[in-house]
């Protein structure tokens, strides 16, 4: 029910591996943060945004489809409030602007609904269209306008949030042929899409300074998408690529930085992308997932797709997130969380702590971020059975 409201879970314990103190912030049901493109802090208060099954009266495990709900967590009493109902599974399902009072989040029905954390009006901005299924999280421009999310024909290679170790994944790649950009007015007096293209799509994420610019991916296996990453001009209509990818390449895991920059992760020939609970890749199962060709790198890239920096990552990590000002990155490898300084020359790694995820299901991926002075990190893992949040303090 919107406005029930749970007491603190909080509590803290020290990492086995580095002795370093972590907050657990929920110890009920199954709690996701935002995927790592968004950011689930409030930039204005110290309060996290969140989605979890606690009131859905159930007990299911994260690859069981729980009923999911959104909820907002003081950090400092620990108190939580749900604030939405009836959410699609998965971190990819809702993200909002930095200050927390527009949440645009998709449905278990197929709607796209924006949320006013401030006047508590909900607005459906996008009804289900039988043929298409909603993918990847939406995002809202700069100037809350109008919200943005990627649509694709309806296949029978399902794969969702709750699927284990990527099910369908390669499958979807070669099945869909329409995929769509499709933008919505945030007051709700309709929607069309602005692109239309012959590949499955997603990540559409907003530049965060400039409603007229975006980026989006051809979404697969990276070993085999031979162009990953995308800039849609509003203005023009052009879409061009952002870092023209080689025959040696294999990108994934873009994200804008907070000064407006893309950052992408390069792995090099033999890598799918992912990760799963048999710490194995899901597509090119004879390759390792931290055995590379060439030495893998991770690059930031401005406006008009010039590579700007390179940065060798001698190390593995399924996701990276940086700091406000691009010298940390943090990372989530097979086993652990990591710091990795990217300051100078060449990239320094030191251990945060042993996440004990078990990749299992897209929810269960720790996905770290940052907060948006630098000063913490949250992330997830399903260590025990059910998806909680921990906070890191740096």
């Amino acid at each position: 029910m919107i406005g029930q409201k749970w007491q603190s879970e909080i509590r803290e314990f020290t990492d086995e591996k580095t002795g370093r103190t972590i907050k657990q912030l929920t110890t009920t049901g199954n709690n996701v943060h935002f995927y790592f493109t968004e950011n689930s802090f409030d930039k204005d208060s110290n309060a996290i945004y969140f989605i979890s099954d606690r009131a859905s009266g159930e007990d299911k495990a994260p690859h069981e489809d729980p009923a999911y709900n959104l909820f907002r967590m003081d950090l400092d009493s620990g108190e939580m409030a749900q604030i939405s109902d009836d959410v699609l599974p998965g971190s990819g399902s809702a993200t909002k602007t930095p200050d927390s009072q527009l949440i645009a989040y998709l449905t278990q029905d197929n709607k796209v609904v924006v949320l006013n954390t401030h006047t508590g009006k909900t607005t459906t901005l996008y009804d289900d269209v039988p043929g298409f299924e909603l993918s990847s999280v939406p995002s809202i421009a700069a100037n809350r306008r109008y919200v943005v999310f990627c649509r694709n024909e309806s296949t029978d290679a399902h794969i969702h949030y709750g699927d284990a170790n990527y099910a369908g994944f390669e499958e979807r790649y070669y099945r869909i042929k329409d995929g769509r950009i499709t933008v919505a007015f945030m007051d709700g007096s309709g929607w069309f899409d602005i692109f239309k293209d012959t590949h499955q799509l997603g990540h559409f994420q907003f530049a965060p300074d400039d409603p007229t610019l975006g980026t989006f991916c051809h979404e697969g296996p990276w070993n085999l998408v031979t162009q990953r990453i995308w800039f849609l001009d509003f203005v023009s209509r052009e879409v061009r690529p952002c870092f023209r990818q080689d025959e040696n390449d294999t990108i994934g895991h873009e994200f804008w930085t907070q000064d407006s920059l893309i950052f992408f992760d390069n792995r090099g020939p033999g890598h799918d992308g992912t990760i799963t609970s048999h710490r194995t890749q899901a597509v090119v199962t004879d390759v390792a997932v931290n055995e590379n060709e060439m030495i893998p790198f991770v690059g930031l890239v401005d406006k008009q797709g010039n590579l700007v920096r390179k940065i060798d990552m001698p190390f593995y990590c399924n996701h990276y997130h940086a700091n406000p000002d691009n010298t940390v990155l943090v990372g989530d490898d097979v086993d652990d969380l990591v710091l990795i300084d990217i300051a100078g020359e060449e990239a320094t790694l030191e251990t945060l702590c042993n996440h004990k995820t078990s990749w299992h299901t897209q929810s269960s991926h720790c996905h770290p971020t940052w907060n948006w002075d630098g000063s913490r990190i949250l992330y997830a893992s399903d260590f025990g059975g059910r998806i909680q949040l921990y906070l890191i303090e740096l």
